[in-house]
């Protein structure tokens, strides 16, 4: 499933499901906050879901809890 997406879509991913806001990731992998909120949008439909709680539980299920960045 996480196969659907890009390397950076997967980056902001990881990010967000360890808790971070959209600033927070911006930050951390120096791009806009527009930016990851355009990637974290695609990722949500590339998953099928809608909410960070979710993408949290499907990083989970993947076995992709790990950090990267």
């Amino acid at each position: 499933m996480l196969g659907r997406l890009t390397p950076q879509q997967l980056r902001i991913a990881r990010c967000v499901a360890e808790g971070a806001t959209n600033r927070e990731v911006a930050l951390r992998l120096s791009v806009s906050p527009r930016t990851v909120d355009h990637h974290l949008r695609n990722v949500f439909a590339a998953l099928g879901i809608r909410s960070r709680v979710e993408l949290t539980r499907v990083l989970a299920a993947a076995g992709d809890g790990r950090h990267d960045g």
